[in-house]
């Protein structure tokens, strides 16, 4: 039987990971997979979802519904590679993926069309 002790205890780190102050202590969120394509030639320059204006040279990304500012590791099933990105915009808008990079991004894990890949939020 379960200790009333050891309940609290388990209901505690529920909590506290919920609130995502585990990325605090050094844990990640559990991972996304999905296609991941880039974007940015005819995007450059203009307002992103949060209102800042897009750099097709950052390590930036979109993402339907992680909150802005997220730092996300991504990482290309196919060679290993990853990269750290931050999410400044919504999107994609194509079905089946669940990321879209920024040219950078997309560079700097060798995607130059679409590729799987994992996400891990930081």
């Amino acid at each position: 039987m379960v200790s009333n002790a050891r309940l609290m205890l388990l209901a505690i780190v529920a909590i506290t990971c919920a609130t995502g102050a585990c990325a605090e202590a050094g844990t990640t969120a559990p991972a996304q997979s999905g296609v991941a394509s880039w974007y940015g030639p005819g995007f450059h320059g203009r307002r992103t979802a949060n209102g800042e204006r897009f750099n097709t040279h950052a390590l930036t990304a979109a993402h339907r519904s992680l909150p802005f500012g997220t730092q996300v590791r991504v990482t290309n099933k196919s060679n290993g590679r990853s990269v750290v990105v931050r999410i400044n915009d919504r999107g994609p808008f194509v079905g089946g993926r669940v990321i879209d990079l920024s040219n950078a991004s997309a560079r700097a894990i060798g995607v130059s069309g679409v590729a799987k890949v994992s996400l891990a939020r930081l």
